[in-house]
Formats: structure tokens, C-alpha cells, sequence
């Protein structure tokens, strides 16, 4: 079977590596506009505030590393057309300027995404910078050399996070921000006001509401709706947009075009396959598709295209976009639907906050704790949650994450089995108080009727275990 891969991003990578390893004898054939491979673009700030040392350890795939497995590597070459009829690529070697069309059986789309470019008078000045992949973040970490007050302009998460890196190295911090609240894509209101706060606390001059519509002169006049702001040097974070021009009219595509795939990752043209920024996902709590660009996504697509590309095996168990930042110390981990996003999309929901401590305060040492959890008010089903913490609290989300796959409700959570001993936690673990919190909050409300989704287990009698 002959395999062609565009794009060696994380999906791209894993797909290919896992195709490999599982049919040595496929021809894999790999196409890279870029001379880099598997950028780990997370990992931006920690390069930015010197935690760690060298970009260059952020690959953790080399072209070379693929070579050895067996595929053809083309790097710096462009797919520039695909004939999803013919099946045919047409490819341009970026280095000598030549153009060929390549076949293939099978082809898997693994294009990331890249950041959005709002329209803006005066964007391509030379000190507004965009920050995603590796050639970018030289660029902004050279850049913040010279220049002392940085503006960043959105505050999703890496925004959020490269206003943390600037402000550790000293730089005077802007951040702008179009909604109301900073990371509104993961947290609800209360979540985001934490982290507003701790930023504000770091001397970080955070602007909600403020809409940019204009960057002007070479010390960066900044033009919002609500005034003007100077800077020195401004870094665009505004979200991501699928990069699926390629095949336009060719396969379905959601409205802000990502591939549409069904769960084996399969496009509406059956021999093409789709994975990572470039695809919808299918997210759990609302049973939908959605546009979701984390990496845990991308590699979980990327498994499930290397086998599924063979025999339809693996269906996707979706996703609950389970994500978590470091921020100035803190923990702060999610999953699920935020309680605003849970309302607009018609779910009669709730929320209750537990704000204690994660160990008794009888111990040496102990950290606050804070856990908001959504649900739904009509099934008890646990919809999503934050949980916010200097202690590590992030698995914490995993396993709310893993209740929301299984659809599992406050009534559950309040009396699952979780360990306890004084080093850890309470008799009732946090998830377990946060859970009862929600189920008392329903009992004043006169909804007494608990749901509990795992089967109740008979004793049997005759069992020698019981007898004894």
C-alpha cells in the first residue's frame, strides 16, 4: 500500500512511526514544508523564560529518525495541489525549485493548524510577531532582547503563558484580550478570574474587553476600542485555524474548515484520512464535533489513522479537551464544559465551588484548594470541571475526565472508591467532597432521586469467600 503523509506534526509524526512499526512493509511516503519535524510548540515559554535551554530539544523526531524505520522523507517540500479523484499530489522541492505529482493508495492529512492573522492595519509591521512554530519563536525570543515593554494580544493559553515567561524576564507585560475573561475556551468566569488575578499580582496589566484594531508607528502604538496603548515589540495570540485549504471542496469540512472525520478517522472521501489541528474531534460531553487543537488529541487521531488506514478497528473513545497550565506556581487543570459554555449549548446546568485545602491542615504542610464542577441538573450527569491549586491537582482532572467518558454523575463521584491516608488527602477524597457538594446543593433544591450508573453487586450467598 502506498501511504502518503502530509505534514510532520505530532499527528503526522506518530501516524507514520505507527504505520511502520505495525506494516514494516507499507511504503510510507512523508512531505514537509518545513526542514524540522514534531515541534513541540508548548513548550515555547519554557524556552522563552530560560527554563529550558535549547529550542532544538523540543523535536522529538528527527526526519532522519524516519528514515530508519523505513519511510520516504521529503523535507522542505510543499504540497502545493491534490486531486482527490486521481489520487495524485503535486509537490514543489522548496531548495531546487522542482515540481513532480506523486500517487498514492491511501493519504493521510496531518497539516496543523496555524495561527490566526486577524485583520488588523498595521499587523506586518516588523515588531508585531506571530508565535507557533519553531522559526517563530527564535524570532520573538531574539526580538524580546531589544525590546523591554511587550504587548500580547489574546489570552488563550499560550497567550496566557508567554505573558508569564515576559514578565519572569523582567519585561514590562501587556496583555490584551477581546472577551471578557482570559481563557475562555477552557475556563468559566470564576477559573479565569483566579488567573487574572495571580497575573495582576505579578505586574502584568491585563485589558478584558479590549478589541486591537490597529497597530501604528515603530514603538507600536496599539489601537483598541477602548483607547490607545504603546509597546515595544507585540506577539499575536489569537487562536488557530485549520490548515485544510488543500482539499477544499473535495471532502466535508466543519464551518471553520477542519476536516469532518467519522470515528476512524476516515474523511468523506474514504481513502483519505484525517488527524491533529487539522480535523474536528468528537467532544464527549456534548456529544458533537468540535474543533478542539490540543496535542493529546493529535497523537490519540495519529494511532487510531495507522491502524484504522489497514482494518477498522479502532473506534475513537472522543475527547473531554482535558488540558492544564503551570502559572507562577499554580496548578490549573480542565476538563469538560465550562458552566457558560454548557448553558449555550441548551444544557439546564450547574455548578458548585469546594474552596479547602487537598490534605488536613493538621499536616506539616498544606496547599488551598479550589475545584469548581459543572453537571447536569436534569440526568446528574458531571459535565466538566477546573480545579486550581498550588499542590499538583492535574491527574485529579484526568479522573474527572474519565467520568465525564463514562457518563458518570455527582452521585458516582460523591461515593466512588479513592484512597485515603493524611499524606494524601481526607477520608473523602476533594472529588469525592466537591461530588457531595453538588448532590446536597440538588437536596435543598428537592432533587432527591441519586443516579448512579455502575450496577449495584448481589452477595452471593453461596460464594465460599462470604461463608467463611
Amino acid at each position: 500500500m502506498k501511504i502518503i503523509v502530509i505534514g510532520a506534526t505530532h499527528a503526522g509524526t506518530l501516524a507514520a512511526q505507527e504505520i511502520l512499526k505495525i506494516h514494516p512493509e507499507a511504503e510510507v511516503t512523508i512531505y514537509e514544508r518545513h526542514n524540522n519535524f514534531s515541534f513541540l510548540s508548548c513548550g515555547i515559554s519554557l524556552y522563552l523564560d530560560g527554563q529550558v535551554k535549547r529550542l532544538e530539544d523540543m523535536f522529538y523526531a528527527s526526519p532522519d529518525d524516519l528514515r530508519e524505520l523505513g519511510a520516504t522523507v521529503k523535507d522542505s517540500h510543499d504540497v502545493v495541489k491534490i486531486d482527490a479523484k486521481r489520487k495524485t499530489v503535486q509537490v514543489a522541492n522548496m531548495t531546487n525549485g522542482e515540481v513532480f505529482t506523486d500517487h498514492y493508495d491511501k493519504l493521510v492529512m496531518t497539516t496543523g493548524s496555524s495561527v490566526i492573522v486577524p485583520p488588523m492595519y498595521g499587523i506586518d509591521e516588523s515588531k508585531v510577531l506571530l508565535c507557533k512554530n519553531y522559526q517563530q519563536a527564535i524570532e520573538v525570543y531574539e526580538a524580546a532582547k531589544e525590546n523591554k515593554r511587550i504587548a500580547i494580544i489574546g489570552a488563550g493559553y499560550a497567550g496566557t503563558e508567554f505573558a508569564e515567561s515576559f514578565a519572569k524576564t523582567g519585561h514590562e507585560v501587556q496583555v490584551f484580550q477581546g472577551r471578557g475573561q482570559i481563557l475562555n475556551n477552557y475556563m468559566g468566569r470564576t477559573a479565569s478570574t483566579w488567573a487574572v488575578n495571580l497575573l495582576t499580582d505579578f505586574g502584568i496589566d491585563v485589558h478584558l474587553n479590549h478589541h486591537v484594531e490597529a497597530f501604528d508607528d515603530d514603538s507600536i502604538t496599539i489601537e483598541t476600542n477602548q483607547g490607545d496603548y504603546t509597546a515595544d515589540l507585540a506577539v499575536i495570540s489569537t487562536g488557530f485555524v485549520p490548515n485544510s485549504e488543500l482539499l477544499m471542496g473535495q471532502v466535508k469540512t466543519a464551518q471553520n474548515g477542519a476536516f469532518l472525520i467519522d470515528d476512524y478517522m476516515q474523511t468523506s472521501d474514504p481513502d483519505i484520512y484525517a488527524g491533529g489541528d487539522c480535523a474536528v474531534v468528537r467532544f464527549n460531553p456534548t456529544g458533537k464535533s468540535a474543533y478542539t487543537p490540543l496535542a493529546t488529541n493529535a497523537i490519540r487521531q495519529a494511532f487510531l489513522i495507522a491502524h484504522n488506514i489497514f482494518d477498522h478497528n479502532y473506534p475513537y473513545m472522543g475527547t473531554q479537551a482535558t488540558s492544564a497550565m503551570k502559572l507562577f506556581g499554580y496548578s490549573l487543570a480542565t476538563t469538560g464544559l465550562t458552566l457558560e459554555h454548557a448553558q449555550e449549548k441548551g444544557f439546564n446546568a450547574d455548578e458548585v465551588i469546594y474552596r479547602g485545602t487537598w490534605r488536613p491542615e493538621y499536616m506539616p504542610d498544606t496547599d488551598d484548594l479550589s475545584i469548581v464542577l459543572i453537571y447536569d441538573k436534569d440526568n446528574r450527569k458531571i459535565l466538566g470541571a477546573q480545579l486550581w491549586s498550588k499542590h499538583e491537582i492535574t491527574q485529579s482532572a484526568n479522573a474527572l475526565s474519565i467520568a465525564i467518558q463514562n457518563n458518570n454523575t455527582i452521585d458516582d463521584l460523591s461515593l466512588v472508591d479513592m484512597l485515603f491516608q493524611p499524606n494524601f488527602d481526607f477520608p473523602f477524597n476533594y472529588l469525592n467532597l466537591v461530588a457531595q457538594m453538588a448532590v446536597e446543593k440538588e437536596r435543598q433544591a428537592g432533587n432527591t432521586t441519586p443516579r448512579f450508573t455502575a450496577l449495584g453487586h448481589k452477595v452471593d450467598e453461596d460464594d465460599p469467600e462470604v461463608n467463611a
